[in-house]
């Protein structure tokens, strides 16, 4: 059975099964028809026992009101390499306004691609209807570069299948008899631990060109390697990454370096030159270090933000941005005040705000997060003053901790003084009995009653 890695002790497929690549397709008016593999409940390592209850009760609600239901894509991968899930996707022959009428607890979402989204509770099972291939030589649903504007074209399982991204992603858990079926030879390229793309990897780039970004996702994730056909026209098409809505861009960020792989997603995005794409500026700072922290700083960032991951410590989106942009921000505000003459706080201000306003032109950034990141960029400057009432005023802002952590970020990479980090890390944790004593010394003195003479007294 096939668990972690990419060795595998899975039998091999019973015959008469024959695989995808050896089969013969027969083209029945615009469908291709093809023999799966089949792998037996008996031949493969998938529980229920490992399946979210949510993503159970769509399956067996589904079946019994007459429609094909399956588990597919990413779950059913890491279910068969013995991880956990984060997220259970479920494909169906049923329209998406046959899942709302199955469904109360559901709405439907998306134009391009329409799906499902059914709620129980805070988990949500996204259910989508099985897709079709667009006919050949039909262009209205494509730019001019080749990417689907519109891809609501509904089939059968064996289309939708042909339809996947990479062949480990094609992957049926049929809920009908607890069976794997296999299009593509994905069981195989699980076990040798190679990412593969459905059809020719050209065109479902052009199609949609945040597959490249999902090639090095998974294969930092997975620790996977990418198959040569695969990989060889990343470099020459990674420009078409322009052509996707900021928005996209940003979701897909936040799944590269927020879920516990964010080095590995980092390294990998600069060996294919798709982090410059991402990230103009912060690429153009990484060619120009100066003493080497530049490159420190970030890696650093991102190896704090996947220890907080693995530790089941919340991570927010504002500091991974703040890092990503900071040396950009940093090398701008020096020649703001060098080249234009402005003082530094000035400087600083107006750094933040020409980066991020060309950032967001490639990521978009929402202001709940853009709005921090200026606030942690800006207070850096505000920690070489240790003097006076100053400490404790910067102490009491409530982004003070994420600049405190920003600047033993920048002291480790030797970019901030440490001397200056330490001095903020002691006044902290002498911090209280300052406070206490600060208190005590400006309480109101006590007015003394004066005595009031009895009456009748003489003076």
């Amino acid at each position: 059975m096939l668990r972690g890695g990419t060795s595998s002790n899975l039998p091999s497929h019973p015959d008469p099964v024959v695989s995808l690549r050896s089969c013969r397709f027969s083209e029945r008016k615009d469908r291709l028809i093809a023999t799966p593999v089949v792998i037996s409940r008996d031949n493969h390592c998938i529980s229920r026992v490992n399946i979210s209850q949510a993503a159970l009760k769509v399956l067996y609600r589904l079946k019994d009101s007459g429609f094909h239901a399956c588990l597919v894509g990413g779950g059913v991968r890491d279910l068969l390499l013995g991880r956990e899930p984060k997220d259970f996707d479920v494909a169906t022959d049923a329209t998406p306004e046959q899942v709302k009428e199955v469904f109360r607890n559901s709405r439907m979402i998306g134009r391009r691609f329409r799906i499902v989204h059914v709620r129980f509770g805070r988990e949500i099972i996204e259910v989508a209807t099985f897709r079709a291939g667009h006919t050949e030589g039909s262009d209205e649903n494509l730019s001019e570069s080749g990417m689907l504007l519109h891809d609501n074209v509904y089939g059968s399982i064996e289309e939708d299948a042909l339809r996947r991204d990479f062949t480990v992603n094609a992957l049926y858990y049929d809920i009908r008899d607890f069976s794997v079926i296999d299009y593509a030879d994905g069981m195989q390229d699980l076990e040798q631990g190679l990412l593969r793309l459905m059809g020719d990897p050209e065109t479902r780039y052009r199609e949609d060109p945040v597959r490249m970004l999902r090639a090095a996702r998974f294969a930092a994730k997975l620790g996977f390697g990418i198959e040569d056909s695969t990989r060889a026209p990343i470099e020459d098409l990674a420009d078409l990454l322009a052509d996707i809505p900021a928005a996209r861009l940003f979701d897909e960020v936040l799944k590269l370096f927020l879920s516990g792989h964010a080095v590995a997603s980092f390294e990998k995005l600069r060996q294919y030159g798709l982090f410059e794409k991402l990230f103009p500026d912060t690429e153009r700072s990484l060619a120009t270090q100066e003493h080497e922290f530049p490159h420190t700083l970030v890696l650093k960032g991102l190896e704090n933000t996947d220890t907080r991951v693995a530790e089941g410590k919340p991570v927010t989106p504002a500091f991974l941005f703040a890092v990503l942009l900071w040396e950009p921000v940093r090398l701008r505000w020096l020649a703001l005040q060098a080249d234009e003459g402005l003082a530094p706080f000035t400087a600083l201000q107006a750094a933040c705000t020409d980066i991020l306003e060309r950032q967001v032109a490639r990521v978009a950034i929402p202001r709940r997060f853009s709005t921090p990141m200026r606030e942690i960029w800006t207070l850096q400057s505000r920690f070489h003053h240790t003097k006076g009432k100053r400490p404790k005023r910067l102490a009491d802002h409530p982004r003070f901790r994420a600049a405190y952590d920003f600047l033993l970020l920048r002291a480790e990479s030797g970019e901030a003084d440490p001397n200056l980090a330490q001095w903020w890390t002691d006044y902290q944790s002498d911090k209280p009995v300052a406070e206490r004593a600060d208190t005590e010394t400006k309480r109101p003195r006590k007015r003394r009653r004066r005595r009031r003479k009895p009456s009748g007294e003489s003076a």
